[in-house]
């Protein structure tokens, strides 16, 4: 194994709460969140050359997998064959080490849409507006408004999940 791929696999073994969010809220059940997981692995490698260090590896790679997680679930036939919310809750049940709360965050999250959810991530995620304005794309402006136009939209789908 080359010096390169050590500190890839490092890199990612070092960051992969940030893959594992991301597949849990792109993808609904545990076959997609695995084919999804590789995916994004794969675009990662792929694109390990193009990394700098010009930021944080985690906001690179937020970038790369959310990019890729928005762009595999765009294509037909590949996520979501099933809009029923059954699986997704079944699944959220079954890990035990999550709170209540926890789950019905993930729960509310998963109805939200795809930019809003990658940005409500890396909020949670603790990132700064700026980090988060790069990755996505936006405004610092913007992210501060829609964070604000999240919570909001988060809670009224908490009531109702409740």
């Amino acid at each position: 194994m080359s010096k390169e791929e050590k500190k890839f696999l490092q890199l990612i073994y070092d960051n992969q709460a940030i893959l594992h969010k991301i597949c849990f809220v792109y993808a609904r059940s545990h076959t997609e969140r695995k084919d999804l997981e590789q995916e994004i692995t794969l675009q990662l490698w792929k694109s390990f050359s193009t990394f700098k260090g010009n930021s944080a590896f985690s906001t690179w790679m937020y970038r790369v997998a959310l990019n890729t997680a928005i762009s595999m679930t765009k294509k037909p036939g590949l996520f979501f064959l099933n809009d029923d919310d059954n699986t997704l809750y079944h699944e959220l049940d079954e890990q035990n080490n999550m709170s209540e709360d926890i789950k019905i965050l993930y729960k509310a999250i998963h109805h939200l849409k795809k930019l809003d959810k990658a940005i409500i991530l890396m909020w949670l995620d603790e990132k700064s507006y700026d980090e988060i304005s790069e990755t996505t794309g936006i405004t610092v402006k913007n992210v501060s408004v829609r964070i604000v136009r999240i919570k909001s939209k988060l809670s009224d789908i908490i009531k109702k999940i409740q």
